[in-house]
């Protein structure tokens, strides 16, 4: 009998997974054990073994294409047998009964598959032509919401071969190249260089020459272009009697035009609508040219032009000449980056209760050791990579603080996974160096070079910015004294790091010059209570103190 394979949670946060690669094929002999595929959850790209026998029958997720947790993955049963049944009755429970596959005889499943997916991206009779396929904003993280076209590599009337590299999408993570899976002429794009678009939507059309690109896109988007098309006509029409009213004689007998609320600003502020001189269209005068006007300062002209104030006393007047000026202001569009921040640094802000320690270190043995272990052929080592290092094995000792809130469970990671923020040009990334704990001084230097060089140039994959359970924020570097850092969730807390001063402290009773550094840590009170956080960081301080424990 046929068994029904549906995608696996593989993580306790999955909710939908991809298929990155399957690893049999239809009419393929399965054995229990044998990985069927590669599957990208939320977290990992990972290995699907199965645990049944048999042939495998069908493949309900193309590669490359994601569902949900519990969507029919695939089927596996006797090589022959009926399995149209068990396909309906997937279909009959979906929430998109216009999707149901039927699979006559003389079709295979994955043509039914296809023509069906077909069927329901059309809003019309029109059918798609063989051959032709519409390109859609493919979602490159799992955090990915839209993308931003950086550069196209090819352009309409290229030959593209399957595998040829199409452009270039700026992701909230990075930049990566998109290649296409389909041979043909590139047709048409939808979305130009420096555009963003939500995830799915028309990115480019490929098919052969000639095809009628129009009609493909129109079999999508046709009601819509009709009402746009009759709005326009509407506007244009109530528009241009609109100009008529504005009209107004100079003195000169020229007639202008002048926007209603420009007059109406002139005439609250005693401006002569004749010394202006409009930027609108046809020489019109707008708003803006009657607000950036700047009066003539000739002696000769009337004194209600000159930008003059009197200063009056009993004895003498005090002409005053006031600051004029063009107000200017420059709209900059937010990269996808700069958006997922905010986005994320906000939700953490207002779900996550915050509260801050702040601590004090002295770092004079911390100093000494980094120049001894510096003089050392081969080896750099940095204040940040002491401190990744204290904070790793600090969460060994105090695992409340390693933990994500999960709501109704908290999860207590076992590993160690440190991010470390890296300002790039549009704002801010987090490698991970994943179980911290077990690098030394020398591995985490290294390490946190190589991701933050290649951050900067958006050559980070998304795996190597996932799965961090506590992170590090420095910004010592630029002599900044003492911040507070927002979490970075799912992480329980975050660590802000600032610069070592020299100054008057007090040791033994006697004041001499110290080497210090202020640290303050955020946590999140749902997980992390403040006697625990306190204790984490007498712990740090320690390690930071007597850096020689860090190399036990």
């Amino acid at each position: 009998m046929a068994e029904v394979i549906n995608m696996p949670r593989l993580s306790d946060t999955m909710e939908e997974g991809t298929v990155a690669k399957w690893l049999k094929n239809v009419g393929d002999k399965i054995e229990e054990g044998d990985i069927l595929a590669e599957i990208e959850t939320d977290k990992a790209t990972m290995e699907f073994e199965s645990f049944h026998e048999g042939t495998l029958l069908h493949i309900g997720i193309a590669e490359g294409d994601g569902a949900p947790v519990d969507t029919l993955l695939a089927i596996i049963g006797e090589e022959g047998e009926d399995i149209s049944s068990l396909l309906n009755g997937a279909n009959e429970g979906s929430k998109e009964p216009e999707n149901k596959v039927e699979a006559p005889e003389n079709k295979s499943t994955s043509d039914v598959s296809e023509e069906s997916s077909k069927k329901a991206d059309s809003n019309t009779a029109f059918e798609i032509p063989e051959g032709v396929e519409i390109i859609k904003m493919p979602r490159l993280s799992d955090t990915m919401e839209e993308g931003t076209v950086a550069t196209w590599l090819k352009k309409v009337g290229d030959e593209v071969e399957e595998g040829d590299i199409l452009a270039e999408i700026e992701t909230d993570k990075a930049t990566m190249e998109f290649e296409s899976f389909y041979a043909g002429q590139l047709l048409y794009i939808g979305i130009k260089e420096g555009e963003s678009a939500p995830v799915d939507e028309v990115l480019a059309v490929i098919g052969p020459a000639g095809t009628d690109v129009e009609s493909v896109l129109q079999s999508k988007s046709t009601s819509k272009t009709e009402t746009e098309e009759k709005a326009e006509e509407i506007a244009t029409k109530e528009a241009a009697p609109a100009e008529v009213k504005e009209e107004k004689t100079l003195e000169s007998g020229q007639r202008v035009f002048v926007s209603p609320l420009a007059r109406k600003i002139a005439d609250e502020k005693g401006i002569d609508l004749n010394a202006i001189k409009g930027t609108g269209d046809h020489g019109r005068i707008v708003k803006r040219d009657v607000e950036n006007y700047v009066p003539s300062a000739d002696i000769s002209a009337p004194a209600k032009d000159v930008a003059t104030k009197t200063i009056t006393d009993s004895r003498v007047t005090i002409p005053q000449i006031l600051p004029t000026g063009e107000e200017y202001s420059e709209e900059v569009k937010n990269s996808q980056m700069r958006k997922v921040i905010a986005k994320r640094l906000s939700e953490s802000k207002f779900t996550a209760p915050h509260y801050y320690l702040m601590i004090e270190v002295d770092m004079d043995n911390a100093k000494a050791s980094r120049e001894k272990i510096n003089n050392l052929p081969d080896t750099k080592v940095s204040f940040n990579d002491m401190v990744v290092k204290a904070c790793a094995m600090a969460l060994k000792k105090h695992p409340q603080v390693n933990t994500s809130w999960n709501g109704d469970t908290t999860r207590y990671n076992q590993h160690i996974h440190v991010g470390v923020a890296v300002a790039v040009d549009e704002g801010l990334v987090v490698p991970v160096l994943k179980f911290t704990d077990q690098l030394s001084l020398t591995q985490i230097g290294t390490s946190v070079k190589d991701l933050a060089g290649r951050a900067r140039e958006k050559k980070l994959t998304p795996a190597e910015m996932e799965g961090s359970t506590f992170t590090v924020s420095n910004l010592g570097m630029f002599g900044i004294l003492e911040f507070t850092s927002i979490i970075n969730q799912p992480n329980s807390a975050i660590l802000s790091v600032g610069a070592i001063i020299e100054k008057p402290v007090v040791k033994n009773g006697q004041i001499v010059v110290g080497n210090t550094m202020k640290i303050s840590l955020a946590c999140d009170h749902r997980t992390v209570d403040g006697a625990t956080g306190a204790q984490f960081l007498q712990t740090l301080r320690a390690y930071l103190e007597n850096p020689v424990t860090m190399l036990a």
